[in-house]
């Protein structure tokens, strides 16, 4: 990254931050999230970036959203980030800032020092996959903070508020969070089969482990491998909306891509429909346990 100066300003007007189904009659104690699967970049950023847009997809979750619809259409509320996380990440702290990255950053410094943001993959991401510069300069910390103010804080703010009305409406919530990993990495562990979901509990902190293992077996039982908590954890919508002690939880799910797409042109594979259906009813079966639990 050089010290060239890149400064401009995004119409947010002309953005639809996010897209939520189903949300005004839950009949299920679950919220899902997707909060990478958004592709939609604002046209004052890519003038300003060094890449081009399939480079800056490659951090995307595709399909995510896709994959659970079915779920959410038998009445679980989801809602989906319309913004791509390479313009902001709303899986991340929103002081994850990494200060180098700005020309005109404030002198006391705020978080730089956390790991993602050393790694280039705070809340306004430095670096897209095989270490790649998003910009060939320092952008402006005006413009970032007008990112968090105008994508991040009314995703969390819309997500909070589903929380909220499925706590009140049974007493407790399960926030299942969505995400897909790269195939490579699901192969890195050097296993006969390699991985295909991964259930990230915060090493059993998130929620009850009856719940993460109702999904689990639900997997298993459609042929699927399943691990908790490798290679992710959880991140943090998954650290940030767990409140055990008010039965708020919450479970970040990992999904191979290889599993229902082709990586190298970002299209669906002919596996889609039926991995979609698998997911989907195993949510939905873990919305019938989690209202047995309640009884």
């Amino acid at each position: 990254m050089t010290d060239k100066h890149i400064d401009f300003k995004v119409d947010y007007q002309k953005l639809k931050i996010f897209e939520e189904f189903n949300t005004q009659e839950m009949l299920y104690p679950i919220v899902l999230s997707s909060p990478h699967s958004g592709n939609v970049f604002p046209d004052e950023f890519l003038a300003n970036t060094s890449l081009d847009v399939n480079e800056l997809r490659s951090s995307e979750d595709c399909f995510v959203t896709d994959l659970i619809k079915k779920a959410s259409d038998a009445g679980i509320p989801l809602l989906s980030m319309n913004i791509a996380r390479t313009f902001v990440d709303v899986n991340r702290d929103k002081i994850e800032i990494d200060e180098s990255m700005y020309f005109n950053a404030p002198e006391n410094p705020n978080n730089s020092g956390s790991r993602r943001c050393r790694v280039g993959l705070g809340v306004i991401h430095r670096i897209v996959s095989q270490n790649k510069n998003i910009y060939d300069g320092k952008i402006s910390y005006k413009e970032a903070m007008e990112r968090i103010k105008n994508v991040y804080d009314p995703y969390h703010k819309r997500l909070k508020q589903l929380v909220d009305k499925c706590y009140r409406k049974f007493g407790f919530c399960l926030l299942l969070d969505c995400h897909s990993m790269p195939s490579v990495i699901c192969k890195i562990m050097n296993e006969e089969k390699p991985l295909d979901f991964c259930l990230c509990t915060l090493f059993d902190e998130s929620c009850p482990t009856q719940m993460s293992e109702y999904l689990s077996d639900e997997l298993k039982e459609r042929g699927y491998r399943v691990e908790f908590n490798r290679p992710y954890a959880g991140a943090y919508i998954t650290f940030n909306y767990c409140q055990p002690r008010k039965n708020i939880h919450t479970l970040q799910l990992e999904i191979n891509r290889s599993l229902y797409m082709d990586e190298n042109v970002y299209k669906k594979n002919d596996n889609f429909q039926s991995i979609s259906t698998d997911i989907s009813e195993s949510i939905q079966g873990l919305g019938k346990f989690l209202l047995d639990l309640k009884k």
